[in-house]
């Protein structure tokens, strides 16, 4: 089989059967971005949900949404399905705290990023079935989405499977948050955390902040305005990659100009030098892959985030950022909401 052969498995709302929810009480722990999605989509789906918090503005934030708010350990006692929609960094230490010896044996325990058990953050007892639900979306997309009649695509995995239900109940959760109406790819765990990771690190975030940060200053060290910077290499960005997520890199060359699609050609291997940034990108998969990144992440928030607040702060004060505020705060179609259009719906 060759490198680029695909046969991952699909799934769709025809394969899914909501009915298995029936008689389950689900309990989301966590009401943040992720957490008040599936909560509310669940609940429209007609399902049994409840949620498990400490107590905080998020409590008062799920009960003013209606649900029935109860600390971590109570809303685990009652539940027959725990989703952990907590941030990496905190799940374990919630897990270890209020989780682990509240699950009912038989339950089912769910996540919807495989870090924690990748890792060995949280280590399930054998008598519970584990699955992945994973939104490939952030929360807010999840829940304007479902409002809108469609779904986001979600990865499921099956850790552990001792009832033989785990798959059964995985797609019916994801069915539930609207995820099959886009459909469902099989993946595992452990495939899901080191891809998901190696995204964020190379491309998606610390690649792409890079390489705007780097197009924004050479324009402004060459003695161009850093307004027409910022549009040329940061507020654009969406506009191609809105292309690209409809209808792959040739959508994008179709519907940009010749001349643009000729710089691509040309100028791309320029910037972005294959061979050295392969090899670079290997490097962060190899971390990854053999938990130095976790080591380094998890270590980083037992000792105060120094390094985490002080690259935070740095990036608050660039020009990328300043320019960027005060253009987006004075044009007339953020004035009128229209960037804001999918968070207005996740609210409704």
């Amino acid at each position: 089989m060759g490198i680029y052969d695909m046969n991952a498995k699909m799934y769709y709302e025809k394969d899914c059967d909501l009915s298995v929810l029936d008689g389950k009480r689900i309990a989301i722990i966590g009401y943040g971005s992720q957490g008040h999605a599936h909560a509310q989509n669940l609940r429209d789906s007609g399902c049994d949900v409840i949620i498990g918090l400490r107590p905080g503005k998020s409590w008062d934030k799920a009960t003013a949404d209606g649900f029935e708010v109860y600390t971590v350990a109570e809303a685990t006692k009652q539940a027959d399905i725990v989703m952990m929609l907590v941030n990496d960094e905190r799940a374990a230490d919630i897990y270890k705290e209020s989780v682990a010896a509240n699950l009912k044996s038989g339950a089912a325990l769910a996540f919807a990023h495989g870090f924690n058990i990748r890792y060995k953050q949280i280590v399930p007892p054998a008598d519970v079935d584990v699955f992945m639900a994973a939104p490939k979306g952030p929360g807010h997309t999840v829940r304007g989405q479902y409002v809108a009649g469609q779904g986001v695509p979600c990865l499921i995995a099956v850790e552990q499977n001792p009832t033989g239900n785990a798959q059964k109940i995985a797609l019916a959760y994801i069915a539930g948050i609207g995820g099959a109406r886009a459909g469902i790819m099989e993946t595992t765990m452990d495939i899901e955390t080191e891809t998901d990771l190696f995204g964020e690190q190379t491309v998606l975030c610390g690649g792409l902040v890079d390489l705007m940060e780097c197009g924004f200053e050479v324009l402004c060290e060459a003695g161009y305005a850093p307004e027409n910077a910022y549009f040329e290499v940061c507020h654009e960005v969406k506009l191609i990659v809105d292309l690209i997520n409809k209808g792959g890199i040739a959508a994008m060359n179709y519907s940009i100009s010749d001349t643009a699609e000729y710089g691509e050609y040309v100028s791309g291997p320029r910037v972005i030098n294959h061979d050295q940034v392969k090899a670079n990108m290997r490097a962060v998969l190899s971390d990854i892959q053999d938990g130095t990144f976790a080591g380094k992440w998890i270590a980083e928030n037992k000792n105060g985030r120094t390094f985490f607040n002080s690259k935070r702060a740095q990036l608050a004060k660039h020009p990328l950022e300043t320019v960027g505020e005060y253009l987006r705060n004075n044009m007339l179609w953020k004035q009128q909401g229209v960037a804001d259009a999918d968070l207005d719906a996740a609210s409704k």
